[in-house]
């Protein structure tokens, strides 16, 4: 086939075509790269839902058992369901649902499709007045953010509404969200007692309300056109209310007579949201799916600067979060360090070859990114963290190919042939060796590119722009390569050039070497012996590297939650918020500070979690000035006294998908308190470490609660049930929702209860008067009220008790590190639980260990794919599986350079190291393949091994060069500095040992003549 077509010669004979497609080709991807989409991360698919149930008045222990276990229960029958995590509290429970890792994002839509009919269907199964809901929006991202104060909550809310209409018409809007809005109500204080002497009940109010604020058709009428006949008397307004009537014996009483009727804001407020200490509104903005964050970062601030004049003068408009600004320093620093490498790599070029051939091998650059740059448009590939970081990676490989072919083509002139025939002779030599090197290059990234998992989904960018990188510039190498050479590259190098050559100092470098591979050669076992040996050394080594999932993010942002009491009220949590915001106002580190009060922040970076709703729960989200802000933040936090039940998570962002605490540990078991007592020992163990800090539980303590104990005989006596009281006694205390009224385009809701004394006097209570089948009985007289406690949240996972111990870590302290130290800890104490209790370890470990299992399972079918190729182009079982074999060669660099800059080995690291085994490969193949020709040409097999060698260390050394100084300005990146540092120490060893053990390992292998190597040995 080779033969039969040549496609360098058949682009040198069509000379202007081939120049006419460079030069569309060059435009055509300039301009495609400025129509790029700016993102900061690649999106993943969050596979997980929140599930709420809400059942007022019911006890942790009895949402546990008659909603959440009967909901788990029904859930499992949904395919795809991996964890079902639930935590139940007072009235309430709230499952996570968590969906297998390797299920395909495409599928998720549905299941959380069937995840919503099993509610409808479960629904009637439960007690009538639980409500059950779903939620999956809350996976997105909202990466501009903008905090309003300056007003009361309703003026701040209506001012916020304008600014979403405002918004969401800017092209490239997603979704606005509103956060901090406390909702009103109307509220009807009563006394019972007033109202049990004229035998009116407040379960009888509220039935009147809620029929004055029902909509009443009274049909309608057809004269050739319908209309509807409507009965007027409907509540809408606050003095319609005042003036309910109320039937009383033989007269009326308005409902303003026996009541204190008020319109007010939700007290406890559902959440509460604070700027810088001040009330607020948060107005948070969604990019729409494949958006130009830098273009809507612009637009939004427009908007923003036009929106702030028209406030009123009270009102300010503050800018928490802004996306674009992120983006744009991250695209403008990987351009800078992209610019960097590819100067370094042409300076190689330059330097090594000359500055015509460097010429050559520079232009192969601009074209192989604009080949990229219109692939990446038709896949709708962003300029992101992963595909910025997989162009520069890729930088330091796409040379390869030019450079190979480059220098057949010189090596021909020098030998006196022709431009064309030498530009021909890099088809017929290199093209295919070099394809098959740069398909084992791509096949190594395929575990990332077509892993099932969350991770993979984040990173499998990598993979799809470094593979078209690599596969572009192979055929720029075969066919603008040789094009570029016809008409750059001087015919007058020829013998007189050879003659210079031999004289130089390459010369002298060559003879060097020929020097080094005949000592090699001769001493072959003991090279290959103590390759092995130092290879074995190598994986020992590894156990010495820190261990890390994701570093953590180079951006400003601190999260602090605050971790209450199980059952804290919102007010008391606001309260040491509040105290929290008073130590930090004012801090020179401090820019911003966003205080969300019994609900999480929104998500604006996509790997953060916000925390799930909760009274008892906080978060403050500080914007430092810079990353030493950061860190001064950081002490200072921890310097604040707070309370000892009190917990503060101090969290810096992660690069990537990471757990809510590093370090976890699962209890699980039927009894309660038995997991509590095994939990003090695994705190205890932790805390022995000396590296985790912020050890605490998911549980809490008991708290107080009390309990009513109706009399069964009493209840059938006086003709009542327990519903029936439960019902009054909600309505008495805690209040019931008798309708509600229009309010522009909401509805405020009517709530009729107790007034203030009695409801916060549990001694008045039993003289609360109930309603029964034989007249007002006083509460004491059907039963008695008793303190008790009880756990007031209460985890299950998979149906099963659970409850987690979690900690951070001390800065410069890996999590994996804390885990290994606490094992032998661990594992005692695991052999002593009793039967039906287990730990299991989350937190970052576990995720670190569901990606890599997600890159392993494709590790068989990459080295399937690597073999084949390898057989396809060498035909030789034996030679193919030493190819194979030379892939671990790049970890005794990777080893040694990970320990000396004490880098820690993480799954980006990882994919470092495979991706480095494909390339060594790569390399190994070239030789190989030159091995057999000279075999085949006559050479004995230390004179081929020798020959092949010298022709192929000049290339595989420049190429090796150009992806050392690629990979350097990546070193110092927070995300790809571990891949960068095992690329480059992995190559340079990985070099050397292909140029010398591993020709040393094919005589051993493949040499049965007699030895040579006494007539080899000259100059």
């Amino acid at each position: 086939m080779m033969d039969r077509f040549n496609a360098s010669r058949w682009a040198i004979q069509h000379s202007a075509l081939i120049g006419f497609l460079m030069v569309v080709l060059l435009l055509a991807g300039g301009y495609e790269f400025t129509r790029l989409g700016r993102a900061e991360d690649p999106a993943f698919t969050l596979k997980n839902m929140i599930v709420s149930a809400q059942w007022q008045g019911a006890s942790a222990e009895q949402m546990q058992k008659q909603i959440a276990a009967p909901l788990e229960q029904r859930l499992r029958n949904v395919e795809a369901i991996d964890i079902l995590s639930t935590y139940c509290i007072t009235s309430a429970c709230v499952t996570q649902i968590f969906l297998k890792d390797d299920e395909l994002k495409q599928r998720v839509p549905g299941i959380w499709q069937k995840v919503r009919n099993t509610l409808t269907d479960l629904a009637p199964e439960l007690p009538s007045d639980v409500v059950l809901s779903a939620n999956d929006d809350y996976a997105d991202v909202y990466g501009y953010v903008f905090a309003l104060t300056g007003g009361e909550n309703a003026t701040l809310i209506r001012t916020a509404e304008s600014l979403r209409k405002t918004f969401q018409h800017i092209h490239g809007v997603g979704k606005v969200q509103i956060s901090g809005e406390i909702p009103q109500q109307i509220t009807i204080d009563v006394d019972p007692g007033s109202l049990a002497a004229q035998n009116i009940s407040i379960d009888q109010i509220s039935q009147i309300i809620n029929q004055r604020t029902t909509l009443a058709a009274a049909g309608s009428v057809d004269f050739r056109t319908v209309i509807p006949l409507n009965v007027t008397g409907a509540l809408t307004s606050l003095p319609s209310i005042e003036n309910t009537p109320i039937s009383v014996g033989k007269g009326l009483l308005h409902l303003k007579d026996i009541s204190k009727i008020s319109r007010d804001y939700t007290s406890p407020a559902p959440s509460l949201v604070r700027y810088g200490g001040q009330p607020a509104v948060v107005i948070s903005v969604a990019m729409a799916s494949g958006g130009d964050g830098l273009a809507l970062g612009k637009a939004l601030h427009s908007a923003m600067k036009t929106a702030a004049t028209e406030l009123p003068a009270s009102m300010k408009l503050f800018q928490v979060e802004d996306q674009s600004l992120v983006i744009r320093e991250a695209v403008n620093t990987f351009l800078i360090k992209f610019a960097v490498a590819l100067t370094v790599v042409l300076l190689v070029a330059f330097i090594s070859l000359g500055w015509r051939s460097g010429v050559i091998v520079a232009l192969s650059v601009p074209l192989t990114l604009s080949a990229v740059a219109l692939y990446m448009g038709a896949m709708n590939i962003s300029l992101d963290r992963i595909s910025l970081g997989a162009l520069i990676l890729s930088l330091g490989l796409l040379v390869d190919d030019a450079i190979i072919s480059i220098e057949a083509m010189v090596v021909q002139l020098e030998a006196g042939h022709n431009r064309e025939d030498s530009a021909a002779f890099a088809w017929t030599h290199t093209a295919f060796p070099m394809l098959t090197g740069t398909l084992l290059t791509v096949v190594s990234f395929l575990p990332v590119g077509l892993a099932h998992s969350t991770t993979g989904e984040y990173a499998g960018e990598i993979f799809w722009v470094s593979g078209a990188a690599l596969i572009f510039s192979w055929i720029v190498a075969v066919i603008f390569i040789p094009f570029l050479g016809v008409h750059l590259l001087s015919e007058e190098r020829g013998a007189r050039s050879l003659e210079k050559t031999k004289q130089s100092r390459t010369a002298l470098i060559e003879a060097k070497l020929h020097v080094l591979l005949v000592t090699t050669l001769r001493h072959n076992r003991t090279i290959a012996g103590g390759t092995i040996l130092v290879l074995f050394l190598s994986v020992a080594g590894l156990f010495f590297v820190d261990q890390q999932f994701f570093p953590q993010s180079d951006r400003p942002e601190l999260i602090v939650d605050v971790a209450m009491r199980a059952g804290t009220s919102i007010e008391q949590t606001g309260k040491l918020a509040g105290y929290l915001e008073k130590n930090l106002i004012g801090h020179s580190s401090l820019r911003h500070m966003e205080t969300h009060i019994g609900d999480g922040a929104p998500r604006f970076y996509l790997p953060y979690g916000p925390a799930t709703p909760s009274a008892s729960h906080a978060t403050l989200l500080l914007v430092a000035q810079d990353l030493h802000a950061r860190e001064d933040l950081i002490r200072t936090i921890n310097a604040i006294p707070v309370p000892p039940d009190v917990n503060l998570h101090v969290q810096r962002l992660s690069l990537g998908p990471t757990a809510d605490f590093p370090v976890q540990y699962r209890i699980i078991g039927p009894d309660p308190s038995q997991l509590r007592t095994i939990a003090q020992d695994v705190a205890a163990i932790l805390n022995r470490t000396g590296q985790a800090v912020g050890v605490q539980s998911d549980w809490g303590s008991r708290t107080p609660m009390l309990t009513f104990d109706a009399d069964p005989d009493r209840l059938a006596l006086f003709q009542t049930d327990r519903d029936g009281l439960a019902s009054q006694l909600q309505a008495a205390i805690s209040g019931t929702i008798a309708g509600n009224i229009p309010s522009g385009q909401k509805r405020i809701p009517i709530i009729v209860r107790s007034g203030t004394p009695l409801r916060n006097d549990p001694g008045q209570w039993n003289d609360i008067p109930i309603r029964t089948g034989v007249g007002m009985m006083p509460l004491g007289q059907l039963g008695t009220i008793r303190p008790t406690s009880a756990f007031p949240i209460l985890w299950q996972r998979n149906g099963e008790l659970c409850l987690t111990v979690q900690s951070d870590v001390i800065s410069g302290v890996q999590p994996a590190g804390v885990v290994r130290k606490a094992a032998a800890d661990i594992a005692t104490l695991t052999h002593k639980l009793p039967a039906g209790y287990r730990i299991e370890i989350g937190g970052d470990a576990e995720l670190s260990d569901t990606a890599n299992d997600a890159i392993f399972t494709l590790l068989p079918l990459t080295g399937g794919l690597m073999l084949l190729l390898l057989m396809l182009q060498l035909q030789n079982v034996p030679r193919a599986f030493l190819v194979i074999a030379s892939a671990p060669l790049g970890l005794i660099g990777a080893v040694a350079a990970l320990l000396a800059f004490q880098a820690p080995f993480g799954f980006v690291a990882l994919l470092g190291l495979i991706a480095l085994a494909g390339m060594i490969m790569r390399n190994t193949i070239l030789l190989v393949d030159q091995i057999q020709t000279n075999h085949q040409a006559g050479m004995s097999a230390d004179e081929a091994v020798i020959a092949a060698t010298m022709t192929r260390a000049r290339p595989v050394v420049l190429t090796a060069l150009s992806a050392i100084f690629a990979f350097i300005p990546l070193s110092f990146n927070v995300f790809w500095g571990p891949m960068a540092i095992v690329m480059i120490g992995g190559l340079i060893g990985g070099t050397v040992l292909t140029l010398v053990a591993l020709p040393a390992v094919y005589t051993l292998l493949f040499d049965r003549s007699s030895r040579q190597i006494q007539d080899l040995h000259h100059v």
